[in-house]
């Protein structure tokens, strides 16, 4: 039986260590630890015994060297605590565990600052890949350079215009417009939207000329908007700017922004919002203001949180399929990473609306 060599503890084990034990060079021992190159069944045998019984653990950074990989994607999302990413997370880990890829996780907070030092730190630790949900669809600077030096980048959720990058989302103008169409058949003409988008969007998403919005449309919540406006227009209803909110992503920016529409001389009969963390606002901004919902407002959210189906009322949501959309994004990845020639893709999946109680007539 062979026992472990003296001196040699557990972790500090080396390749030379487990090739003189299994009795083949350093080099045959190194490829079978790798596995990469050719080593015959025997030696491969061998070294996997001596490395067992030395306790051998890989060094990745020197192997990363030898095969030019690190079997790492970075992914990077807007709020680790939102409904979307956590889900959109779920598919990614799977999907990338099954090909054998490791994650490393970083949260943006929706701060490009934040996002920017994650990437350079990703880059750093040698990532073979990105996921990423850009703070903001208008800087391309970091991530354009990142792809001409040829590491493969994949977005979620959002695009951003101009970057030769595949994306992997949700259609969301046929979204927007679905929500807004359901309440408008419903009878409700003072529909508002709160879209959780950053203020440098405000001037383009209350611009009179629908066409403004060519400027965020790269962003989910101006692609919303889009087809938001469109059903408002088709059925001949006046857009109103004060119905749009400009808040921020936080519960308490959607609560105070509800609460603010609710104040307006003629409030909305029905508001839209764009992600289960701002439907939670306005819920709570109902409760509140002593509003009752669907009786005084009703609420189509987006994203099928649990809790959605839960709540009192049951809230109508448009549903999307975010395991999905990591799943995809993951197999987009791989595929480049496996060195596939493929044009640049925006890849879309459709949102299902589902009807439950928080969606009445307007009062009156």
């Amino acid at each position: 039986m062979t026992t472990r060599s003296p001196g040699i503890p557990i972790g500090d084990t080396t390749v030379a260590d487990v090739a003189r034990l299994a009795g083949v060079s350093v080099a045959t021992a190194a490829r079978a630890l790798g596995n990469y190159g050719s080593v015959s069944a025997r030696s491969r045998e061998l070294v996997s015994a001596a490395a067992s019984e030395l306790g051998y653990r890989p060094n990745m950074v020197a192997r990363s060297m030898i095969t030019k990989t690190t079997r790492t994607v970075g992914v990077i999302v807007g709020d680790i605590e939102n409904h979307f990413f956590l889900s959109a997370l779920r598919g990614i880990t799977d999907r990338l565990d099954a090909f054998g890829y490791d994650v490393l996780l970083a949260n943006s907070a929706e701060e490009l600052d934040r996002e920017q030092r994650a990437l350079q730190a990703m880059v750093e630790r040698r990532v073979d890949g990105l996921i990423v949900t850009p703070a903001q669809v208008s800087d391309r600077e970091l991530l354009s350079e990142l792809i001409h030096q040829g590491l493969p980048v994949v977005l979620l959720d959002r695009r951003i215009r101009g970057l030769r990058a595949d994306s992997v989302g949700i259609r969301n103008r046929e979204a927007g417009r679905i929500a807004t169409d359901y309440l408008l058949d419903r009878g409700h003409r003072r529909i508002a939207l709160i879209t959780g988008a950053g203020a440098e969007h405000r001037e383009a998403l209350h611009a009179e000329d629908p066409r403004e919005l060519k400027t965020v449309r790269a962003s989910t919540s101006g692609t919303r908007a889009s087809g938001y406006r469109q059903a408002l227009a088709a059925a001949g209803v006046p857009f109103i700017p004060d119905y749009i909110s400009v808040a921020g992503f936080r519960r308490e920016d959607a609560c105070l922004a509800t609460l603010a529409l609710l104040n307006l001389p003629a409030p909305p009969t029905a508001i839209v919002t764009l992600d289960s963390g701002l439907t939670l606002g306005a819920l709570q901004a109902f409760r509140q203001a002593g509003i009752r919902c669907p009786e005084e407002c009703s609420l189509i959210g987006f994203d099928d949180a649990e809790w959605a189906e839960v709540v009192s009322p049951p809230i109508t949501v448009m549903s999307q399929p975010v395991v999905q959309l990591g799943e995809r994004a993951a197999e987009r990845l791989v595929q480049r990473l496996n060195g596939e020639v493929l044009d640049v893709a925006a890849i879309r999946l459709s949102a299902t609306l589902i009807e439950r109680s928080s969606v009445a007539p307007p009062p009156g």
